[in-house]
Parts: structure tokens; C-alpha cells; sequence
């Protein structure tokens, strides 16, 4: 599946430096994007490092029991026993959950993890196994509650999990009931149109959640569903077990917190002095780790000698937050900051797998890693891409569209090829006309105002009335044309709607769903194989 590179706005400009190689940016990562050269390096360093990292063995045995779980799959299984080899690395990447997978990037990036780690292993000549964890700890559960669909006639459409969900607990802690999830699937079989794929994906969807009774749950055996095959092993970052795992890492950040927090002050002034805008807030009294206190994530800080958060809810002293995580390490966990350092303590990580706003917060920590006794690993970024059914390509080709086009102008594309369409100019027409009344009653109304001061009032009235009835006609007319042309115009939108919804790249709103009722599941696969690059391109493929 060869696609063609076309450019794609960003709004990360470190990112981009990053991914272009700039000086500017260089500074502050520890490898190159041109990871090929860099992964002898990587290797080696992870080799010498390996005690620094929690005991492989009690990973993988925590591992295998939630996959047996969530992502029961062969292949998976094979590649635990891989990892279980102290000659193995990973590569790895990561997102929160969201409602039936959430945006097609989720699905690129678990792709991405795949296709890296095939590669990396080609090149290392030596175990490299995917890892895919999944941020149920995020608590912002309007950020992932819903998704977006595609309707018979092209239109996005918003799914939207039902209920009241109070608090600001983590997602994985949320419980869903089945009839809430019923709701959502009801609504995607509504959109979906009949083709040979939709009765097992409709069964697939069904099942799955009968199974789930949380958000985290039901994305992991999605994830799975899609992904197992590939030999993809899951994690979700908020699992009580895991979390067992990680008591010694939030012990060290807790004792270290003073050194990690000049740390991220540092990465933050280099960052700036580099010219950067600051991609992530780095606080002077940040204790840059989450607290889990009456069902809700508190943010804490760390004054005067106590961890608190900013309303004063909880309170602690070093050695009663110490003694807090021995008895309750589940009620801890990182923020974008720490997320990293926790992530290369567990897992021997080659490579990670990131979207260009998570290259732009990484650029904070290098400082940090090294104070900690971690380097930072190689970063790659996603792949990415936009899906081009045929009946779009056709009528771009129709209309003389580029992609570039129906980036940045396929509005005036659009209201100049309607104008186009008619000998009839409106806009000239119309102001003519208006023109041509007022040159014609203007002198009446001066004469009227003339034999009584107080008719001044009703000619205004009246001259704006008759403006109003000139502007209401031009609107109708406007009108009839659109509708004698909606067939064209319908081709328009359907281009907006399938490359750039809701004015945003097609992949950051559109739900795999859609191309999977279409297409089947093989396309991912065939995806993750024609992957060998990780430059940051953005591709526009065929199906």
C-alpha cells in the first residue's frame, strides 16, 4: 500500500524542527530522528542498564495475566515469551481510550508500534517486541467519551456515550453499564451502510462490550481484536497490579522530587532559549505527580515542605506520602512530565512512538532522564495518514482539486466554481440595482423630509425596509442557484467531510469503524508492512 506524500499542517513547530532535524531542536532530545544510525547505540546502552529498570520477570508475569485477560491472541503470548528474554527490547507508544478506538491516529499509532518494532528487530538482528499501553489513569472523560461517524449522506456525525459520569476519576475506574454501551452501537449500525464486513463487525462491537464495564476495557479488546495477530502486547498505565510494579519508581520520584523539578525547570528554560513556545506547563512548586483522592485525580504541588493540590483537599508530608504509596500505590500516578521516566523504567525501550504534540512536551525532559539515571530513548514519530476513497479522488479530479487545495482553499474553490456556473452575477446584479434605487430615491426622501422635519424618521424606516426586501431577494436567488447546483456542491462536501472534517485532518476525527465496515481489517496489516521509514511524513493512501 504505496501512498503519496503530501504535506499537513501542524501546530507544533518543535516538532517539526525535530522531525526536519534543526539545530535549534536537536539540542534537546538525545537521539536523531535518524534512527537507523542511532539503534546500535540505543541497544547498547540498554544492555548496560538493564538493573536499572523494574524486574523483567514480575513485568512479564503481570503482563501475560492481563492479556490472557484483554488480548488473548496467540501471537501475543509468543511475544511475552520474547520479552521475558533479557535480550529483548521494545518499542512502544501509547494513548488514552476513547469510544470504539476513538480517532483513526489511535489506530496509526498502534500501527506505527507494530511496524517500528518489526523493523528495528530486522536491523538489531535481536528480539524487539510492541508494546501498546493505554493512559486509562487521564481523567478528562469529555476528552474520550465520544467519536465521530460519517452518515449515509457524508455528514459527521457525533457518538456520544450516554450517562452522567460525576468526578474527575480515572477512565479506567468509570464504570459503563451494558445499556449505555448498547446505545453507542445501536447509533453505529444506524450509520453504517450494509456491506459484507458489517454483520461479524457489528457482532464483534456487541461483544466486546457485553464483556467491558469500562471504557479502558472495552478499547483494549478492540485494540486486541484489530491488533493481536501482530503480536501487539497491551498495558493499561492505571492497573492496580502494574502499579504494584512501579511502588519503587514513585518512591524515587518522591524522594527526588526536588532535583526532577530544577530538572524540568531546566528543560524548560532550554526550550525557550532555543525560541520555542513552552509545550507543557512546568510550575515552580510542581510535584508532577497525580494523587487519587475521593474519585478524583488531584494534580499535586509541593509548598512549604507538603504535597498538596490547589484546593487543599489532601495534604502530606514526604514521609506520610511515602508511607501513603507503600499502603496505596494504585492511588498514584504520572503527568505528562514523569509519564516518560516511569515508561523507561519498566520496559527496556528502544524506541518510542509519538504524535508531534508528545515530541513537543518530551523536549522538557532530557534533563530529567539523566538526573534520574535514564537517557531518553529514540523518538519516532507516528505515521500518518489521510484515507482517499475513489468516488472523492474522482470528483477532485472532476473540480481540478488538489489535497493542497482542499487544505487551505477549498472554500474559495468552491464559491468560485458555484459563481462560475451562472452568467447570472449576483453580487453585481444586486448592487446595481441597489445602487441604481438609491441614486433614484434618495432625492424624494430629501424633498419629503423638507415639508416636515419628523417624516425623517419614517423615510429611514422606510429606506431601510426596502434595503432589507433588495437583500432578502439576493439571499433567495443565492438560494435557487445553490439548490439548481446541489448535486456539484453535495460532491464538494463530501470532499470537506471524507479529507478534512469538522476543518480538521481527516485522521484526528473520522472512527476506524467506517473504513472498517468498507474494507475489512486487512488494510492495517497491509499498512504496518509497507512501513520501513518514521520521518514524520503524511501519506495519502487508496484503499
Amino acid at each position: 500500500m504505496k501512498g503519496v506524500t503530501e504535506a499537513l499542517r501542524s501546530g507544533s513547530r518543535l516538532a517539526e524542527d525535530y522531525i526536519c532535524s534543526r539545530d535549534a531542536a536537536r539540542g534537546l532530545y538525545e537521539y536523531d530522528i535518524h534512527w537507523e544510525s542511532e539503534l546500535d547505540r540505543r541497544a547498547e546502552w540498554l544492555d548496560q542498564s538493564e538493573d536499572t529498570r523494574i524486574n523483567r520477570q514480575d513485568l512479564v508475569e503481570y503482563l501475560r495475566i492481563y492479556n490472557k485477560r484483554l488480548n488473548p491472541d496467540d501471537a501475543v503470548q509468543r511475544s511475552l515469551d520474547r520479552l521475558a528474554d533479557e535480550n529483548a527490547l521494545v518499542v512502544t507508544g501509547g494513548q488514552q481510550s476513547g469510544l470504539l478506538t476513538g480517532p483513526l491516529f489511535v489506530i496509526y499509532k498502534a500501527a506505527s508500534v507494530v511496524a517500528a518494532a518489526r523493523e528495528a528487530e530486522t536491523r538489531l538482528q535481536r528480539p524487539v517486541v510492541p508494546v501498546f499501553w493505554i493512559a486509562g489513569e487521564d481523567h478528562d472523560w469529555d476528552e474520550v467519551n465520544h467519536t465521530y461517524l460519517p452518515d449515509t449522506q457524508g455528514d459527521i456525525v457525533k457518538l456520544k456515550l450516554h450517562g452522567r459520569f460525576e468526578g474527575r476519576d480515572s477512565v479506567s475506574n468509570v464504570k459503563v453499564d451494558t445499556e449505555q454501551w448498547m446505545t453507542s452501537i445501536e447509533q453505529v449500525e444506524h450509520l453504517l451502510p450494509d456491506t459484507v464486513h458489517k454483520p461479524s463487525l457489528m457482532k464483534l462491537l456487541v461483544d466486546i462490550h457485553n464483556s467491558s464495564s469500562n471504557l479502558s476495557d472495552a478499547f483494549a479488546r478492540l485494540i486486541a481484536a484489530l491488533f493481536g495477530k501482530s503480536g501487539l502486547i497491551l498495558m493499561d498505565a492505571a492497573s492496580p497490579d502494574l502499579r504494584q510494579l512501579e511502588q519503587p519508581v514513585f518512591e524515587r520520584i518522591i524522594r527526588e522530587n526536588d532535583i526532577l523539578r530544577e530538572a524540568y525547570l531546566h528543560g524548560a528554560s532550554l526550550v525557550k532559549e532555543a525560541g520555542y513556545d513552552m509545550p507543557a506547563e512546568v510550575a515552580d512548586d510542581g510535584a508532577n505527580l497525580f494523587y487519587i483522592h475521593g474519585g478524583a485525580r488531584l494534580l499535586l504541588l509541593l509548598k512549604d515542605g507538603l504535597y498538596t493540590d490547589r484546593k487543599g483537599l489532601v495534604s502530606f508530608s514526604e514521609e506520610r506520602l511515602l508511607q501513603e504509596l507503600a499502603e496505596h500505590p494504585e492511588r498514584f500516578s504520572n503527568n505528562v512530565l514523569t509519564r516518560p521516566l516511569m515508561q523507561d523504567s519498566i520496559l527496556p525501550v528502544v524506541a518510542v512512538i509519538l504524535g508531534q504534540g508528545e515530541i513537543s512536551y518530551w523536549g522538557l525532559t532530557r534533563t530529567a532522564f539523566t538526573q534520574f539515571g535514564l537517557q531518553m530513548p529514540i523518538l519516532l514519530p507516528r505515521l500518518s495518514f489521510t484515507i482517499l476513497e475513489d468516488v472523492h479522488q474522482k470528483h477532485m479530479n472532476q473540480y481540478g482539486l488538489s489535497f493542497q487545495d482542499v487544505q487551505y482553499h477549498l472554500e474559495e474553490k468552491r464559491d468560485q466554481w458555484l459563481a462560475d456556473q451562472e452568467t447570472f452575477q449576483v453580487e453585481e446584479q444586486f448592487s446595481q440595482a441597489s445602487q441604481a434605487i438609491a441614486d433614484i430615491y434618495r432625492p424624494l426622501l430629501d424633498q419629503i423630509t423638507a415639508i416636515h422635519p419628523g417624516l425623517d424618521r419614517i423615510c429611514d424606516t422606510n429606506s431601510r425596509k426596502i434595503n432589507e426586501q433588495i437583500q432578502y431577494l439576493q439571499n433567495q436567488t443565492n438560494k435557487a442557484i445553490s439548490l439548481k447546483h446541489q448535486v456539484g456542491l453535495s460532491h464538494w462536501n463530501g470532499i470537506q467531510n471524507a479529507l478534512f472534517p469538522m476543518n480538521k485532518p481527516q485522521e484526528r476525527v473520522h472512527n476506524a469503524l467506517y473504513y472498517l465496515n468498507r474494507f475489512g481489517t486487512e488494510w492495517i496489516e497491509e499498512l504496518i508492512q509497507d512501513q520501513r521509514e518514521f520521518r514524520g511524513q503524511h501519506q495519502v493512501i487508496r484503499l
